[in-house]
């Protein structure tokens, strides 16, 4: 079960921080997103940085899926599923497992707003009579499976089965700015046993390295992107540190300590995580997050959300995760979210109860601070501050 998935409607003001480092040129990366060139480049060129000495190798051993950057609550890509494609956005999302999308089957109010699916308009769409129901913390899905090509980072997946839904209750998914989920979790976790894109696209040896790499934006600019087999150091600064996946279902890593001020404020002894590019903001248990609340001057207003001072950013400490031996802080202006009304906590309490203990998810909060590779070959997570 993917335990949350938020949607926001906040309206993110135009917080734009520009650092100009002495001495330095601007990288590719940087130039594009300036041109607006990024989203063509990822589409056309691999990311492989030994592709030059191949020049016969299928350019495509590292499939790059740019992402939208909705508000800084969603990332979501566009997709083709069928022959000929037809396109979907959805979020590419490490912490589930399933690929699906709305079908013409489905006559829910949510579907009814998004893009649906249509099996006899592709020809290479193989029926199933196979189930499978999905329940995500803020929404969930009944309906069937099948298969077809995915067209997903410039690669097609061949083969690739997926959910096409037929229910979708409730009012989260109708007001969702995407269409459907692309989950990147371990297979362990995949309801009716479904097979992941990402282990379907390393089976039929479409990426060249087992693993995928995640960079998220800030402060609703462009450039987010998922790389497929392959890491671009040129989005992150310093050494990747690498951290040993603790449960291999979700991307499931073990905390050492939470502090501020050199303070413990949560996770003494040791506590489990998991990274998760699904959820927007940054969640841990109630009691502990409640705490970090009344530390950091939020208070709950009228509509649920924990409020604080924007003049807190440039006054608060970090927050600082040690994880596997190294530092991972996150600054005020990271854990505090600005919009047009003010600013509001980016924390947020649930109880995730597990076999291992309650779990933290470390979401869009702390990932647009840090670049994260998901390594499937070695189960272990890297991260390393962006660029």
């Amino acid at each position: 079960m993917k335990w949350l998935l938020l949607l926001s409607l906040l309206a993110l003001s135009e917080c734009v921080i520009v650092k100009v480092p002495l001495f330095k040129k601007k990288s590719l990366r940087q130039n594009l997103i300036e041109h607006g060139l990024l989203e063509d480049f990822l589409k056309t060129h691999s990311l492989n940085p030994a592709s030059k000495y191949f020049p016969n190798q299928d350019a495509t051993m590292i499939a790059a899926q740019p992402l939208e950057n909705y508000m800084d609550m969603e990332y979501f890509g566009t997709i083709g599923i069928g022959t000929p494609p037809q396109e979907f956005t959805v979020i590419f999302d490490t912490g589930s497992s399933n690929l699906w999308v709305p079908s013409v089957y489905c006559n829910s109010p949510a579907c009814a707003n998004h893009n649906r699916f249509n099996p006899q308009q592709s020809s290479t769409y193989q029926a199933t009579s196979q189930p499978v129901s999905i329940a995500y913390g803020t929404g969930s899905m009944t309906g069937i499976l099948g298969y077809d090509t995915v067209q997903v980072g410039g690669v097609a997946d061949t083969n690739q089965i997926f959910g096409l839904s037929e229910t979708e209750p409730g009012s989260f998914l109708y007001y969702a700015p995407f269409d459907g989920i692309l989950g990147l979790a371990y297979p362990q976790i995949s309801a009716s046993g479904a097979t992941p894109v990402f282990d379907n696209m390393w089976n039929e040896g479409l990426v060249s390295q087992d693993l995928f790499s995640v960079y998220l934006s800030g402060n609703d600019q462009s450039g987010s992107v998922v790389m497929f087999g392959g890491i671009d150091s040129s989005y992150y600064t310093g050494n990747l540190n690498w951290v040993p996946v603790s449960v291999e279902g979700y991307w499931q890593i073990t905390v050492d300590s939470i502090t501020m001020n050199g303070e413990s404020i949560a996770c003494n002894g040791g506590c489990e995580a998991i990274v998760d590019t699904g959820t927007s903001l940054l969640s841990g248990p109630t009691n502990a997050i409640a705490n970090i609340q009344n530390d950091i001057g939020a208070s709950q207003n009228s509509y649920g959300q924990m409020v604080i001072s924007c003049s807190a950013i440039n006054e608060l400490p970090d927050i600082v995760f040690t994880i596997n031996g190294y530092e991972y802080p996150l600054p005020a202006s990271a854990y505090i979210l600005q919009n047009q009304q003010g600013c509001v906590s980016g924390l947020q309490g649930m109880n995730l109860p597990t076999s291992s203990g309650e779990l933290w998810i470390l979401g869009d909060v702390f990932i647009r601070q840090y670049f994260a590779v998901f390594d499937r070959a070695n189960n272990q997570v890297g991260l390393a501050p962006v660029a």
